[in-house]
């Protein structure tokens, strides 16, 4: 790429299409180990015909649950919806939550060797009431305090013993006590002595738990955070990166810019690629979509670039859905053939 921001690569700009579909077919057999923060979506389904007496709010007449695997779990799912086969590493608690949690898990043909009783810690789970294919409110109910040195030494094992067996090494941060810099560290520079790609979805500002890692996937306003330098028009994105990259020299960032798109930004150079969305319904999970697509990508020696096409390709797709969903082989084989 010549210095500065490149040209838009929109797929098919320059044949790119079939050399996607090639590396998409490349996929089903990857092997992914994610660890990270595990979660329970869980779905209230409804609809709104009146207004409550009792305060201005919509009053949702429930028709139906469902439950969902949601962070980390969200990226195992995503990878198994490819064809691969994941790997997971976390904690759930000793509840009801966590049972649920496990049993759409194994439902999704998930390995869940890796997945921990954490006694009482409460199982992290996001409920979001949903009425004619829009979100009404989101509750949380979470534990946010690091995991107890017993219990970190206990997962760092576990990662430690399956990482050989893995094409690529995913860590899935939501800031819920698991990835503390211990684990992280641990298990980058175990990764990394082995050659293992290392796909990380950060959180909060101190990217320097990171350093190491291959690229690292943050939204636009978390990456403004953790840079101290806020995004109002194009230029910005590159001085934003420039100050993470000095703190994890050598690592990859592609940060996700919604409707933008997203940008893949190296060495003081920036490749920008359009978002590909038909529709938007809901933006829940998409992210994880991104991790799941670009690790299974990477885990198989995709060309980089073409990684993320692919991944925003996916994300495309996922936010097409209504609630958490996992973006399907065919789904991504169709989306790049009718481009």
């Amino acid at each position: 790429m010549a210095p500065g921001r490149a040209p838009d690569p929109r797929l098919g700009a320059t044949g790119g299409v079939s050399a996607l579909l090639e590396a998409l077919e490349r996929l089903p057999g990857v092997r992914v180990l994610a660890v990270g923060d595990l979660m329970l979506d869980e779905y209230v389904w409804g609809r709104v015909s009146r207004i409550s007496p009792e305060a201005p709010v919509p009053v949702v007449e429930v028709e139906g649950h469902s439950h969902v695997p949601g962070g980390a779990a969200n990226v195992a799912s995503g990878v198994m919806a490819l064809g691969g086969s994941a790997l997971l590493g976390g904690t759930v608690g000793d509840d009801e939550h966590g049972r649920q949690l496990r049993a759409a898990l194994t439902e999704r043909s998930v390995d869940c060797a890796g997945v921990l009783d954490a006694g009482g810690r409460r199982t992290t789970v996001k409920t979001r009431v949903i009425a004619h294919s829009q979100q009404v409110v989101r509750t949380d109910f979470e534990q946010r305090e690091p995991l107890d040195d017993a219990l970190a030494d206990r997962l760092l094992a576990w990662a430690t013993e399956v990482l050989p067996d893995a094409d690529v090494l995913v860590l899935s941060d939501y800031a819920k006590g698991l990835l503390t810099p211990t684990i992280l560290q641990g298990l980058i520079e175990r990764a990394a002595a082995v050659g293992k790609p290392i796909v990380v979805d950060p959180k909060g500002v101190r990217y320097e738990k990171y350093r190491g890692a291959t690229i690292l996937t943050p939204n636009v306003h978390d990456a403004e955070r953790a840079a101290q330098y806020p995004v109002q028009e194009d230029g910005d994105l590159l001085e934003v990166a420039r100050r993470l990259e000095s703190v994890l020299p050598g690592t990859l960032l592609l940060i996700t810019r919604g409707a933008e798109g997203m940008s893949l930004m190296r060495g003081g150079e920036s490749l920008d690629i359009a978002a590909d969305a038909r529709d938007v319904y809901d933006v829940t999970g998409a992210g994880d979509t991104v991790v799941a697509t670009l690790a299974a990508a990477l885990g198989r020696g995709v060309d980089v670039e073409d990684a993320v096409r692919l991944a925003n390709a996916a994300a495309g797709i996922a936010v097409g859905k209504v609630g958490t969903a996992s973006v399907t082989l065919d789904e991504l084989r169709d989306r790049l053939a009718a481009d």
